[in-house]
């Protein structure tokens, strides 16, 4: 089974690779795989994204949050309206053939 690691956790090992630490030698210590540590430091430094969001769920700023939620409704809006034309086209169906 996989270890997982919290976002304080991966912070601190960033704290001590930037005080000069080796890899290798927290690796040892933590017993956490070098290869690891290397990984969360690429990510700790790519400036594009906030590191160590967790569940590869990056974490959206307000505008971005409200833009999502904005889609979702529009989304739901389409879907009613949808119906509601089908349920008027049914209905207007049923209101021709009552009337001859």
């Amino acid at each position: 089974m996989r270890k997982k690691y919290d976002k304080d956790f991966k912070l601190m090992m960033m704290k001590l690779l930037e005080s000069g630490q080796k890899a290798s030698k927290l690796s040892e210590e933590y017993d956490v795989n070098v290869q690891m540590i290397y990984r969360w430091k690429r990510e700790y430094k790519n400036t594009n994204r906030p590191a160590f969001t967790g569940n590869g769920n990056i974490a959206l700023t307000p505008e971005q949050e409200e833009i999502a939620r904005l889609k979702k409704e529009l989304k739901e809006a389409q879907m009613e309206r949808d119906i509601l034309k089908k349920a008027v086209s049914i209905f207007s169906k049923n209101d021709k053939k009552s009337s001859f």
